[in-house]
């Protein structure tokens, strides 16, 4: 069990004899032994998207041959057109166009405490909006840290408008502008899919704001 919320983030551990059980898990009664130890979940759900099992499957093999422990093969996490797809718990950092030789190094960069913003697809722990904040402050020179530019508020303010404040240096609050936009690419978005694809690309409206 893992919790991905901003500054709760734990790996808890146990065995379940049903099914059923899972349901005494998310009510809090069967909690699992914590664990300090990172997990890295990479996506080789061939079903889904023959490039997940094709690219991620090399993957894989890297990161389990470097941490066995820590190293394990998931269904699909979205993203078919980013594999290899690798997922780093509990902080929920998602990576994309991860080749074999990449592998290990955003593993020991993760470890370190840093997000690699080549690789970076974003965080399932925290709202789209957010994410996109977090990317155009990291492109501006902020914190690559793991736990720096942490969303304070996400304000709507408009259709597809957002103003979300994140912590930044010395926790001062600092303000990012962003809009959503539809775009079309001539460019499969899956192995499977035909050109073109849509897709939603989120662009910086203002400067930041901030010290």
């Amino acid at each position: 069990m893992v919790d991905s919320r901003p500054g709760r983030e734990s790996v808890r551990w146990g065995s379940l004899s049903s099914d059923e059980q899972l349901l005494d898990v998310l009510a809090g009664r069967v909690e699992g032994e914590p664990s300090s130890e990172p997990i890295y979940l990479v996506c080789t759900h061939g079903r889904h998207d023959a490039c997940c099992a094709v690219r991620g499957r090399p993957i894989a093999a890297a990161l389990s041959a470097a941490y066995p422990e820590r190293t394990w093969e998931c269904s699909h996490v979205g993203g078919d057109r980013f594999a290899a797809n690798v997922v780093l718990l509990p902080h929920s950092l998602f990576y994309g166009h991860v080749s074999q030789a990449q592998a290990v190094d955003l593993a020991k960069q993760y470890d370190e405490g840093f997000v690699v913003p080549e690789y970076y697809r974003g965080s399932g722990a925290v709202t789209a909006p957010a994410q996109a904040a977090q990317h155009f402050a990291r492109a501006a020179g902020h914190s690559t840290a793991v736990g720096a530019l942490r969303p304070l508020a996400v304000q709507q303010s408009g259709a597809a408008r957002w103003r979300v404040t994140l912590a930044g240096p010395d926790d001062h609050p600092l303000l990012v502008e962003i809009a959503a936009h539809t775009v079309t690419i001539d460019a499969r978005m899956t192995c499977a899919a035909q050109p073109p694809g849509h897709l939603r690309q989120y662009t910086l409206e203002s400067p930041l704001a901030g010290p």
